[in-house]
């Protein structure tokens, strides 16, 4: 396999993970970061960033094979997408993301474990799919 694509397997893995660990232990945590969205200096700095390792993830990674690899394209064109909305429309992306966060919220939680999980398997070749 590429050596980019098990970086990324291994960094958006632990990433998820983590956040994901977080959220669980400081659910408060993602309440602060969602009224935080009402600064526009805030929502700049993050859809900023956002567009940054969005971008970056899709430079060095925008494979679209029907394997694990499009995990990681996709994570990388929804975060250069949620970037792009943040920063050209912030207050209805901020709404929006509000939205999502309170009627999804034990969902999304949930599938980004199972993602995370899913590409800590991959990067580390933990159990083999055949």
């Amino acid at each position: 396999m590429d050596e980019t694509s098990i970086f990324l397997a291994k960094f958006w893995g632990w990433y998820l993970i983590i956040f994901f660990l977080i959220l669980s232990f400081n659910p408060k945590r993602i309440v602060q970061v969602i009224k935080d969205l009402e600064d526009q200096k805030f929502v700049i700095v993050i859809s900023f960033v956002a567009i940054v390792i969005g971008l970056l993830n899709i430079l060095f990674h925008n494979i679209w094979e029907d394997d694990w690899r499009l995990i990681i394209t996709l994570i990388g064109w929804t975060i250069l997408f949620i970037g792009l909305s943040l920063f050209i429309f912030p207050k209805r992306t901020v709404l929006y993301l509000d939205y999502l966060n309170i009627k999804f919220v034990q969902v999304i939680y949930m599938l980004l474990f199972f993602i995370g999980l899913f590409l800590l398997n991959m990067g580390y070749g933990i159990i083999i799919f055949q």
